[in-house]
């Protein structure tokens, strides 16, 4: 290949990988997400929430630490301030996914038994991998992941599995792309 090639050949991948990210920076200006979480109670070992479908309040949660990640930092920037199985993930906009089986739950009978281990599993959280929403009581229920339930007793959620259920339910039945929004 000579060098007049060489660069129209770089050009054109610069090109394409340009409008890659028009497309994927246009699509997530469209995005109208159903789940809204509110993070409003931030304490030094766990997270308060509360969170909201279709703008009406659902239920809370609680998950890890907020230590101040956002979806526009680099995935070196949440590395550099994230400690494992105590961070919340980074606050933004991201897909749920309903059809993915967790290899961990999956193995418990009570969510073999209510979903075949499909929990809703958030999508292309930066410096995160397997982020689900689940049942659990306490921050340390979480690592990472968005625990749901009522806050009726400090630092805890409670009838998680109750509430579980009825989240699992309302997202099975959505007929639209379900995403959430973490503020």
């Amino acid at each position: 290949m000579d060098c007049h090639s060489s660069t129209m050949f770089s050009i054109n991948i610069f090109i394409k990988k340009l409008l890659a990210l028009i497309t994927t920076l246009r699509k997530k200006t469209d995005i109208k997400p159903i789940l809204r979480l509110e993070r409003t109670w931030k304490k030094k070992d766990y997270t308060i929430g509360r969170l909201f479908f279709k703008g009406q309040f659902f239920c809370n949660t609680i998950e890890d630490t907020d230590r101040g990640l956002t979806s526009d930092m680099t995935v070196e920037e949440i590395k550099a301030i994230k400690i494992p199985q105590k961070t919340a993930i980074p606050t933004g906009i991201y897909r749920i996914d309903l059809n993915t089986v967790s290899p961990k739950y999956s193995k418990k009978d009570y969510y073999k038994k209510l979903c075949d281990g499909k929990l809703p599993r958030l999508e292309n959280v930066k410096g995160y991998d397997g982020i689900l929403i689940h049942c659990g009581n306490t921050a340390e229920d979480s690592a990472g992941c968005i625990i749901v339930g009522e806050n009726k007793a400090v630092g805890k959620v409670l009838n998680s599995m109750a509430t579980f259920e009825r989240l699992l339910k309302t997202l099975q039945d959505c007929s639209e792309e379900i995403f959430i929004e973490i503020v």
